[in-house]
C-alpha cells in the first residue's frame, strides 16, 4: 500500500558547480527522508532554465521518484538531467494558436 505523502520544499545552497534543492518528504507513518536535487549552473548560465522554475523542476522530479517506488526512492539525492529540463520546458511552451480574431468578412460588391 502507498501511504499518503508531503513534500515540503526547504531552500537551495548555491555549491561550486551546481544548485542543490532541498526537500522534506514526511509520510503518513510520521516517517520523514530528507532529499536533494542539483541542477548545474551551466543550465542556468546557458538560459535552459530560469531561477524561478528551478524548485518546480525539482519537486516534478522527486514526485515521479517517490510514484516509481512506492515512496520510498532507493537514492536521497537526484541530479536533474538535459531531459528533465527539456520535458519541463516542452510541457510549459506556449501553445500555437493561429489566428486570435477571425478576420473581417469581405462587402458584398455590387457590380
Amino acid at each position: 500500500m502507498i501511504d499518503n505523502v508531503t513534500v515540503q520544499y526547504v531552500g537551495f545552497q548555491a555549491k561550486a558547480l551546481v544548485r542543490e534543492y532541498s526537500f522534506l518528504v514526511r509520510r503518513a507513518s510520521n516517517e520523514t527522508s530528507e532529499f536533494t536535487l542539483t541542477i548545474a549552473h551551466a543550465a542556468f548560465n546557458s538560459r535552459r532554465v530560469r531561477f524561478q522554475d528551478a524548485p518546480e523542476i525539482c519537486s516534478l522530479r522527486l514526485h515521479r521518484e517517490l510514484a516509481a517506488f512506492g515512496n520510498h526512492p532507493p537514492e536521497a539525492h537526484y541530479g536533474i538531467s538535459d531531459i528533465d529540463l527539456d520535458d519541463y520546458r516542452n510541457s510549459h511552451a506556449p501553445r500555437a494558436s493561429g489566428f486570435p480574431y477571425k478576420p473581417k468578412p469581405k462587402p458584398p460588391s455590387f457590380s
